[in-house]
């Protein structure tokens, strides 16, 4: 793969977490809000300034590579994390960890793409950079996977999702 090309990827998937992260953050925003002071509302809290930090991080390296990000995308995942922040005042307390655990599964692994096609570029700080965002949404899913263990709809969502 040449240059350009590893360049265009790494925009694309930095254009996508930044979007992303903007739908992750309004979503823990209702999910903790949905919570009241139940124990883990402070962790959720927690895991929405990292996201919000994420989308601050991979916003400046796209305007340092001389992108920006995608409108429709940018409308697309508002609508989304505000839907879904909603939605978990409605459906309760287990489907809004399931999910969100599964999710940072999958944005761990973008973030560890994004890195390679950085190392790439010879872009080394951003790979640095976008490993640790990786290491953090590690730790999000670890999260989420130790406050589900043991609930009794976990092993019908293994079975039907793949995860947990």
């Amino acid at each position: 793969m040449d240059a350009s090309e590893h360049r265009r990827r790494l925009i694309r998937i930095l254009q996508n977490a930044y979007s992303g992260e903007q739908a992750a953050a309004y979503a823990y925003r209702g999910h903790w809000k949905s919570l009241g002071k139940h124990p883990e509302f402070r962790e959720i809290q927690r895991i929405e300034a990292e996201e919000w930090y994420h989308r601050e991080e991979v916003g400046r390296m796209l305007t340092e590579m001389g992108a920006r990000p995608v409108r429709w995308s940018e409308i697309r995942t508002w609508v989304i994390g505000r839907t879904l922040g909603v939605a978990c005042h409605l459906i309760g307390w287990f489907l809004p960890m399931y999910f969100a655990g599964r999710l940072e599964r999958g944005n761990a692994a973008e973030y560890d793409y994004a890195a390679s096609h950085a190392l790439a570029l010879n872009l080394p700080d951003y790979a640095r950079e976008l490993t640790v965002m990786a290491d953090v949404e590690r730790e999000h899913e670890i999260y989420f996977r130790s406050v589900i263990v043991g609930h009794p709809m976990l092993p019908r969502m293994k079975k039907l999702f793949g995860w947990g």
